[in-house]
């Protein structure tokens, strides 16, 4: 049975059908638009190395990286690679793996529902043998030793081993050179079938589409897998202290001037669903306060050369881990850090008034208006906070609910210097 899922502030209609045996598919018809988008998304990203199946006591852990390998592994098959018939349809296929979600997707202006078949099916048909795995081990050890000599990667992964002394989001997204060496096709089978399952999937369409053809494709599709139900996946996570691993991490590579990141690591953890979506908005309204490029400190920093443009806070929202990263590159990252400091204690005795939060939501609504005007931002946001337990489209709402209170609490509880950490790329030739 298909519902329609109404968003009166953005004047937007869903359409939303749930599949046997707990396919979520989701529609957005946007009539106008040429292209087209579709995404097939699993809730399995690279932190998912330990699981317990409904019905089952054994725990299963598998090496680190398995979620990526996965990904890279699906697009090969029998008859080839799911790119090159993607091509030929004329349109442009891509996947991606991050610390939760994995997702497959494409973007067509022609033979769209040809395209939206070839994806659901290639996705659902995993193909692998000894040999190909093989081969694949020594493609990702060659992008895994790539990132190794990236800046902003390293400054990244650096951080987030600070900040986490056991949670599994400080491991690289595609493991380790020694990690990938333990995957082989039994590890990717039980994986696959354990997080690929429908009721553990989701699908998004968004474009000048029509909606009810775009599900019975979906539902007829998935129906002639023969499915059985799975049961709940228990997903299992070390226990990870309040308290940092590491006030300090710094790296020599090949960068121009020297980069810094700041981390605060979250304290407030658990919950899903609305109440994380209002925190995440509330913290970034309050990042944008403090660190926008129309703050005092963001201003103060500029001028004095520490900063440039591409200064940047941002604050990242999950369940079983959570954080907020702060910096860019800078001539002098020591001045930069104490600079930084200094500038939030002075927000925090000042505090946030009224207008300034007024004109940070108007900001964020403005911004977040703009960018639905993109189906691509809108088919990559959407499945991504859907596996959160948050509807995307509940932006706006849940922004008019946040408070002046809301933000200065953030303000006060979230920037505290025993979350804090650093992590510093400093130029080679600077250490010779």
């Amino acid at each position: 049975m298909t519902k329609v899922l109404e968003q009166s502030l953005l004047k937007e209609k869903i359409l939303w059908r749930r599949v046997d045996p707990g396919l979520e598919v989701f529609v957005l018809p946007k009539k106008g638009y040429n292209k087209k988008y579709a995404t097939y998304s699993t809730n399995f990203g690279s932190i998912n190395s330990r699981f317990i199946l409904e019905g089952e006591d054994k725990e299963l852990q598998v090496p680190d990286g398995v979620a990526h390998f996965l990904e890279h592994k699906l697009f090969e098959d029998e008859e080839g690679n799911a790119f090159d018939r993607f091509a030929v349809l004329g349109a442009s296929s891509n996947a991606f793996t991050n610390f939760t979600n994995t997702a497959y997707l494409f973007s067509a202006t022609q033979n769209f529902h040809d395209c939206l078949e070839l994806l659901l099916d290639f996705v659902q048909k995993p193909y692998f043998t000894e040999a190909s795995v093989e081969k694949e081990k020594g493609i990702i050890g060659q992008e895994i030793r790539m990132y190794e000599d990236n800046p902003q990667w390293r400054l990244f992964f650096n951080l987030l081993g600070a900040l986490y002394q056991n949670h599994p989001v400080k491991i690289d997204i595609a493991g380790t050179v020694e990690s990938i060496r333990d995957i082989d096709k039994d590890v990717l089978y039980k994986c696959y079938r354990t997080f690929y399952h429908p009721s553990n999937m989701a699908v998004f369409v968004v474009g000048d589409v029509d909606a009810e053809r775009v599900l019975d494709q979906v539902e007829d599709n998935i129906r002639k897998h023969n499915y059985q139900p799975l049961g709940e996946i228990k997903r299992i996570f070390p226990t990870e202290p309040q308290a940092i691993a590491k006030d300090y991490v710094e790296q020599s590579l090949v960068v121009s001037q020297p980069v810094l990141n700041i981390g605060f690591k979250e304290q407030d953890l658990g919950y899903d669903g609305e109440p994380l979506f209002k925190r995440e908005i509330a913290t970034n309204l309050m990042l944008d306060a403090v660190f926008g490029s129309s703050s005092k400190l963001y201003n103060e920093l500029y001028e004095e050369g520490l900063i440039d443009d591409e200064f940047d806070a941002g604050y990242v929202a999950e369940k079983d881990y959570s954080h907020t990263i702060v910096g860019g590159e800078t001539a002098e990252p020591e001045k930069l850090f104490e600079r930084l400091t200094v500038g939030i204690k002075r927000v925090q005795q000042e505090g946030i008034n009224e207008a300034k939060f007024e004109h940070h939501r108007r900001k964020a609504m403005g911004e977040f208006l703009k960018s639905f005007n993109s189906l691509e931002f809108i088919a990559n946001n959407f499945p991504a906070y859907h596996f959160r337990k948050i509807n995307f489209f509940d932006y706006l709402h849940v922004l008019q609910d946040v408070t002046l209170a809301d933000v200065n609490q953030r303000l006060q509880d979230h920037l505290v210097p025993a979350s804090m950490a650093r992590s510093v790329i400093l130029p080679k030739q600077a250490n010779k």
